[in-house]
């Protein structure tokens, strides 16, 4: 028998066993339970089984029957994909919100839904509450008047006459697994206060009695957000899921909505694609060793650093803690989709769980998607090192091998370089004369007028002269002709130098063959990875067409490492 994936894979897998690991040998890790022995080899994948024939064969038998069902993540899926689509029916333009609800009720995550009133938001809690198999499922509309006793249960008139302060928990929010509380911002600060340390710790402190909250899932709805500096940032971090929730927008949705009954807020959902408690609690563990991709971890880094720069504007704060629950909630989107690591399109989920209020919804889920068209694939191949080193080589290739600038005809005179012309001078009686002209190179770069010099460097004061900017420079007055004179450009800039050493050629080309060379790697390896990914990406979480955003990410990848390989290319040619 054979494992070819990961340690962490493999832990993973065999996590309902139960059993002990020791990884303390680096080619072989042993798996222990009930006497029997599993020996795995980290090179080979190769997997052997010791102790007692009996405690070895059962052993063996589990481990083959985990390992050798392939179909088992894609049942999973299967199963979620049509549980969505039941909980979906009659439901128009909810299912993206429905689908993020219920994922985050499957890991343990709360859920805040904002809108208007008349959205649908109780009517989307209870069709979460019917995916799982009968469960205690409470519900209540706040308001100011509402006291703890709505929510928490009654004071037990019998335990006070004993002395006692309990509560009787039985049917309310403490011993409930799925909740619903309604315009929860209007309650009062005796409910928030406790109510956040049971959706934070699933306890309740009932009188002298520390009680275990069953919660699973806790969601909430408003048609605002919390008000800053009220006391709530707290309890309105621990909402993970922030989901939109407006009117119906498209016309024929909204027409059938008017054509058809009221929908059902309880549906039959078959027993086989129900959760049941203990599946809910196997599933938890098995979230966690789900993998956070590399590239995961580079969309985090983008948005967290576009999330610094446009803070004053956005003023978005993101806590630790958060993005720890965020995380998770990736884990488990790529767990119910089949898949050992979180890809891009589990990425996409912090769409829903980074803004805090409307005005700054639209501007993060800009910044998300564009952190996941950004990230690409990570190749482990530090490009960034090599587009420096082209860029230096360019540059060398440039200096060494051509004129940088316009070279022009110059004599030396007394050290300097100078333009020379003639003019024939009218002074004399019997006819005109050639006389040179000097004309001091750095002139050139001004308008303003000046006098040349002779072949002894004397200055000619009766002659005037005056560069227009475009490389003419007019030469004129009294005793001589005026001139119009451009300095004779002997190379031109961009021009290849004719005598270079062959040495620093080669080496050149050297270089530039090294680089290109591993642009070459890098694209081989994201045209692999790109193989079969676009499959991974279907998530039964996100719309189809938001994980085509990672794959415009990735085929803009492969187009500007193309492009490096072209510029290497020319860089060559230039050499030749």
């Amino acid at each position: 028998m054979n494992f070819a994936g990961s340690f962490k894979e493999l832990q993973a897998k065999l996590m309902p066993l139960g059993g002990k690991w020791d990884n303390s040998k680096e080619n072989m890790v042993t798996y222990r339970l009930n006497g029997g022995f599993m020996n795995w080899s980290r090179q080979s994948g190769n997997i052997s089984f010791q102790g007692k024939s009996k405690d070895a064969d059962s052993l063996k038998k589990s481990v083959l029957s985990i390992i050798e069902d392939k179909s088992s993540t894609t049942e999973l899926k299967d199963r979620v994909s049509k549980l969505l689509k039941a909980l979906s029916e009659g439901m128009y333009e909810r299912e993206e919100i429905i689908a993020v609800s219920l994922l985050s009720a499957l890991c343990g995550q709360n859920t805040f839904l904002y809108g208007p009133p008349g959205t649908a938001k109780s009517l989307i809690s209870r069709r979460i509450a019917c995916a799982f198999s009968q469960p205690d499922y409470f519900e209540y509309l706040m308001n100011r008047f509402s006291t703890p006793e709505d929510v928490f249960g009654p004071v037990s008139i019998k335990a006070l006459k004993e002395d006692r302060y309990t509560r009787k928990t039985n049917h309310y929010l403490p011993k409930a697994e799925i909740a619903f509380l309604d315009e929860i911002w209007k309650s009062s600060p005796a409910i928030l206060n406790t109510l956040l340390t049971l959706i934070n710790e699933r306890i309740f402190r009932n009188g002298e009695v520390v009680e275990k909250a069953p919660l699973k899932a806790l969601i909430a709805a408003s048609n605002e957000t919390p008000e800053s500096n009220q006391g709530l940032e707290a309890l309105y971090d621990r909402f993970i899921v922030r989901l939109m929730v407006g009117p119906i927008k498209n016309s024929d949705n909204f027409d059938h909505l008017l054509s058809q009954r009221p929908t059902e807020a309880e549906i039959d959902v078959g027993n086989d694609l129900q959760v049941c408690a203990d599946e809910w609690l196997h599933w938890q563990k098995q979230i966690h060793a789900v993998e956070l991709s590399k590239e995961t971890f580079t969309i985090i880094h983008l948005i967290r650093k576009a999330l610094v720069d446009q803070y004053d504007e956005l003023k978005v704060y993101v806590s630790d803690r958060r993005w720890q629950r965020a995380a998770m909630l990736m884990k488990a989107s790529a767990f119910f989709n089949g898949n050992s690591q979180t890809n891009h399109s589990d990425a996409l989920l912090l769409r829903h769980c980074l803004w805090t209020e409307e005005s700054n919804r639209e501007a993060i889920n800009a910044i998300v998607e564009q952190a996941v068209k950004d990230a690409g694939f990570d190749t482990g191949i530090d490009l960034s090192k090599f587009d420096k080193q082209k860029e230096q080589l360019d540059a060398e290739i440039h200096q060494e091998l051509y004129y940088s600038k316009d070279i022009y005809e110059t004599e030396e005179l007394n050290g300097e370089q100078y333009f020379v012309t003639e003019f024939k001078d009218r002074s004399y009686y019997h006819g005109r004369l050639n006389r040179k002209v000097f004309i001091h190179t750095n002139k050139m770069k001004t308008t303003d007028s000046f006098n040349p010099i002779d072949e002894n460097g004397n200055s000619i004061d009766d002659l005037t002269c005056k560069f227009d900017g475009q490389g003419t420079c007019v030469i004129g007055e009294d005793n001589y002709d005026e001139k119009n004179f451009t300095p004779v450009v002997r190379f031109h800039k961009g021009d290849k130098k004719s005598k270079v050493n062959k040495r620093l050629i080669n080496s050149l080309l050297d270089s530039i063959s090294e680089t290109k060379e591993q642009f070459i790697k890098t694209l081989s390896q994201v045209e692999l990875m790109k193989q079969g990914y676009e499959k991974n990406l279907k998530s039964v979480f996100i719309p189809q067409e938001k994980s085509q955003i990672a794959i415009q990410g990735i085929e803009e990848q492969i187009t500007q490492l193309q492009l490096r390989i072209k510029d290497c290319e020319r860089m060559e040619s230039l050499c030749k």
